[in-house]
């Protein structure tokens, strides 16, 4: 999950030159696969497609939420964390890429355990 971290903050850096599209949604993507490794992290016995379930549900609430203006929660996400943890205006556009970072993280989830099963062939 750190390493997901790490990669998805290098995506806001400004003096790395990629295009703002590009950066925008492989961020929004790397987060939508953080929400799901903190998922799996905190229910490690949960199937790939549960975790995934919860992650999405948790990702498009969060963007959701940021239809919603309380001034303590815009103060909140005035901050560097809060637009990280919470975004600062809603998109259609962001959901997608958060659904897509999960399906990828759940794909991969999948195949990791299956590779860990010994063989009863």
């Amino acid at each position: 999950m750190i390493f997901i971290i790490a990669i998805g903050l290098t995506t806001r850096l400004p003096g790395i030159g990629w295009p703002p599209i590009l950066a925008k949604y492989l961020g929004s993507l790397l987060w939508g696969v953080m929400v799901f490794c903190l998922v799996a992290w905190l229910r490690p016995g949960w199937r790939p497609t549960a975790v995934a379930l919860v992650a999405s549900c948790v990702a498009v609430l969060v963007e959701f939420s940021q239809l919603w203006h309380p001034s303590w929660l815009d103060n909140f996400r005035a901050t560097r964390l809060g637009v990280l943890l919470l975004g600062r205006f809603f998109a259609w556009a962001d959901i997608a890429a958060y659904l897509i970072g999960i399906v990828v993280a759940a794909g991969i989830d999948r195949f990791r355990l299956k590779a860990a099963r010994p063989d009863t062939g």
